[in-house]
This record gives C-alpha cells, structure tokens and sequence, in this order.
C-alpha cells in the first residue's frame, strides 16, 4: 500500500470518525458504506463491500447512544475494507479472517480513543468555564469547532497507524496462513450471523413492530438480490 493510499484512506477514516458521533451522523459511518469506500479508494468497491456486509452484522449489536462506551465503526471499517481488498491477490484464505478480526480490534481501539476525545472536551469546558456560563457566543462556537477538529484527527491518526501496523502484520499472517478458505470464511460467517441473530433477537422482544419492519425489510432485500 503506496503513501498516497494511506493518506486518502486515513482522510475518510477521519470522516467517517467523525459522522459516528460527532457531525454529521448520516450513517457514513456504517461498515457496509465505509468498508465499500475503502474498496472503491483502493481499486476493488466489490471487495470492501464483502468485507462490510460481515462487519455490519457485528456491528448491529452496537446502539451508539448516550455517554456510554461503544465500538468505533468508521475508521475501523475503512482499515478492515482496506486490508480485505489489498490482500486479495494469492491470500484467498485467511484474508476475510485476518481482516475481520483487524476491524474489530480496530473498532474497539475506536472507542477507547473516543473516550480520551470526549475527556479533552471535558478539560477545554472546565478552563473556559467562566466563558460557558455566561454564555459567550465565541467560547461556546470555538469549544464546538475544537472538539469537532480533534474528533477528525483522532479518526484520521488512528486509520493511519492501523494501515501502517496491520498491513505488514496481515501479509506475515497470511503467508503462514493454514486453514483452508472455506473454513476460514465459515467461521467469521458463522460467528457474525450468532452476534447478529442475537442483537435481532432482543429487538424482536423489545421493539413494537420490529417483527414487520424484520419482515419487509427482509423482502426488499431479496427483491433487490433478485434484481441483481
């Protein structure tokens, strides 16, 4: 993976960082959209697209709401994308493996950092505290402004020190790789349908009406494989 790769990638990874919480959260930040960019950006939409679809079952166990701690999507998905679709050439084996459990580490790597954002958010209100109470039109907009522009950098670092770690690391794993593909693939399969089975499972007794918006959603999607 050349420089002008990294660079582009950890600039959506960046992006789609910051669409997880913080602006615009138009779900960019979503596996299946960032992995599918991350494929686009390297060469192969088709392949992040793959990737994605596995991660977003992982990830539907996910409800990113309150203050409370959870998986980092974006940027975690734009690395997973990436590493699927560069190691698709002689590594047909374990790169669906290798790229998953990357993502996922990745993720949860996202959700520590955004705890740290989130304390230096906290410690830029405490020092302009004053300023905050009175309501200063200047000191309310440029907190905004700082937190936003760390939250970008946090995504962008964070997509490029896991390209530049992982990258190598994936292409060492896989050379010694020894499961064979259909074993490899199963597994990760088998192992996101638990997680997703499980999260619809909740939703199913939890949400009024989740059982038809399942079911329509269901047939939208087959109606659209159909198509295809």
């Amino acid at each position: 993976m050349n420089a002008v790769d990294v660079l582009v990638l950890s600039l959506l990874g960046g992006v789609l960082g910051l669409d997880t919480v913080s602006f615009p959260q138009a779900m960019l930040s979503r596996p299946i959209v960032g992995a599918t960019l991350a494929g686009a950006v390297v060469g192969d939409a088709w392949s992040g697209l793959l990737v994605g679809a596995a991660l977003e079952l992982f990830a539907v166990e996910t409800l990113p709401f309150g203050a409370s701690r959870y998986p980092e999507w974006g940027s975690a998905a734009v690395v997973g994308g990436a590493l699927f679709t560069k190691a698709a050439y002689g590594f047909d084996a374990g790169r669906l493996t290798t790229s998953v459990l990357i993502a996922l580490l990745m993720a949860w790597i996202g959700g520590w950092s955004m705890v740290q954002v989130r304390k230096l958010n906290a410690m830029w209100a405490r020092n302009r505290h004053e300023a905050v109470a009175r309501g200063t039109r200047g000191t309310v907009i440029g907190l905004q402004i700082a937190g936003l522009a760390a939250d970008l950098v946090r995504g962008i670092v964070l997509t490029a020190i896991g390209l530049v770690v992982f990258v190598p690391l994936q292409t060492v794993t896989l050379q010694t790789w020894g499961s064979s593909a259909p074993l490899s693939r199963a597994v990760v399969v088998g192992a996101a349908a638990a997680v997703a089975l499980g999260a619809a499972y909740k939703l199913f007794h939890a949400v009024p009406g989740f059982a038809w918006q399942f079911a329509v959603g269901l047939a939208a999607g087959l109606a659209g494989v159909a198509l295809l």
